[in-house]
């Protein structure tokens, strides 16, 4: 694996990892992940184990999460196979300085290129994103599938503070979620950040435990 870029975002817990891509005449080869490369070259994801491997297909004008988990943590490696996703990330790690600030990361699929990308949510971040045309995502788990130890805040709800996030990607997602947006009752219905923040089970999230 030949990573070639490691950027951070706006919340600096969250990582954009840029790697390349070996390009001829009939296409390209890459190797998309290396455990050793990652160990190596990312000591942020120092000790992280994937236990889980996920798939996700999306139509146009499909939102989804925002999601989390405890018990155990989930962190969550995700890269575009097909099409494009906006990655969505809200920072839910109580007395963080981006505590309740959410940004989005744009990922289209770009088979021409010559590098492509992951994005790290790692543990302490609600997790959603949106489509704007029919798309596949893989994402690689940091913990197996708890479904008694999650929870979900709603993208739409008027208490998230939106201002570290790109302005036209912002206006995109309110277009979507204006339109006919693809939405499941339970995301639509999920928690309002102070009705999570009140929840006895977000103290799961501590800054101080889970830190960068």
């Amino acid at each position: 694996m030949k990573i070639i870029e490691i950027k951070t975002l706006a919340i600096p817990a969250i990582k954009v990892i840029r790697f390349a891509r070996f390009m001829d005449a009939r296409g390209y080869f890459t190797e998309p992940y290396r455990r050793s490369d990652f160990a190596s070259q990312l000591p942020f994801m120092a000790g992280v184990t994937f236990t889980q491997i996920n798939e996700s297909y999306s139509t146009a004008k499909v939102v989804r999460g925002m999601h989390f988990q405890w018990n155990p943590f989930m962190g969550k490696l995700v890269r575009t196979v097909h099409g494009r996703m906006v990655d969505l990330f809200l920072d839910i790690r109580k007395g963080s300085p981006t505590f309740g600030k959410a940004a989005a990361y744009d990922i289209p699929s770009t088979p021409n290129a010559d590098y492509a990308e992951w994005i790290w949510v790692p543990p302490g971040f609600a997790h959603g994103n949106y489509f704007t045309q029919e798309s596949t995502i893989e994402y690689l788990c940091s913990g197996e599938y708890s479904p008694g130890c999650e929870a979900g805040i709603s993208p739409i709800s008027p208490d998230i503070d939106w201002s570290l996030c790109d302005p036209i990607l912002k206006q995109e997602f309110d277009s979507i979620l204006a339109s006919d947006v693809k939405i499941t009752d339970k995301d639509k219905n999920g928690f309002s950040l102070a009705a999570w923040t009140s929840d006895e089970r977000s103290n799961n999230f501590l800054y101080a435990n889970l830190g960068e």
